[in-house]
């Protein structure tokens, strides 16, 4: 096996006295969709934001292309090819379109910022028509978009996606898994938190199903699809 671009090896994360997450080991090879799937609470999130070390792991490692990445600074791995769409989006309110844009390119420097905002209006025409809008007067859906091009303003290895199907009618999700299908045949890694289990099944190579912090099932997303076990709790039984 080459060596996982992403790799967690029995990572152990608390919160004050409470543990979040028990001895977690995944791994994501280069050009992989995998997804994080699990019930509210279950610890997806803190996984997620374990990479960047908020909070950070009290046992075990996390591996960046072979690297140990448990104790960097957030500003040393985003630099180096791990970008973000954070749950609930967190836009820049008061900023426009473009100026939130701008703001990811931050970790890599603005020297491809034009060519990448052209790139941007062209996976996501809806965010060209709002270039100059504020951010706070655009709908969860837009919102949702231009978090996700904001991320890919870095022009990330890896990147990381926590519930991006969030409070968003459906129409909006199935328009965004669109956009992360085709992201994900440039070749794009892309780590997928998601509680809306079929559709990030169907878009994933490969899955984890995460219960009370710990991983309890693995395998492709074909095969979690047809899982009764998943079914039953994460897809209504369909």
């Amino acid at each position: 096996m080459s060596t996982p671009i992403l790799e967690f090896k029995d990572v152990d994360v608390f919160y004050g006295p409470i543990q979040a997450l028990r001895k977690v080991s995944l791994h994501i090879a280069p050009g992989e969709t995998v997804s994080l799937i699990g019930s509210n609470g279950a610890g997806k999130s803190t996984l997620l934001m374990s990479i960047f070390g908020q909070p950070r792991a009290a046992a075990g490692q996390i591996l960046y292309q072979g690297t140990d990445i448990t104790r960097k600074t957030p500003h040393y791995i985003a630099a180096n090819g791990i970008a973000q769409s954070p749950e609930g989006r967190r836009v820049f309110p008061d900023m426009s379109v473009e100026e939130n844009l701008l703001m990811g390119t931050i970790p890599i420097g603005d020297k491809h910022a034009s060519q990448d905002m052209q790139r941007m209006f062209e996976l996501f025409p809806r965010l060209k028509e709002r270039r100059n809008q504020r951010a706070m007067t655009m709908s969860g859906g837009e919102q949702q978009m231009l978090a996700i091009a904001r991320a890919l303003m870095s022009r990330p290895k890896l990147l990381l996606l926590d519930e991006p199907s969030l409070g968003l009618a459906p129409i909006v999700v199935k328009q965004i898994f669109a956009t992360l299908r085709e992201l994900a045949q440039t070749g794009m890694t892309i780590f997928l938190v998601e509680q809306n289990a079929n559709h990030a099944l169907k878009l994933s190579d490969r899955a984890y199903v995460m219960v009370n912090g710990q991983i309890r099932m693995a395998g492709t997303g074909k095969e979690l699809l047809a899982n009764d076990e998943v079914r039953n709790a994460y897809l209504g039984g369909h």
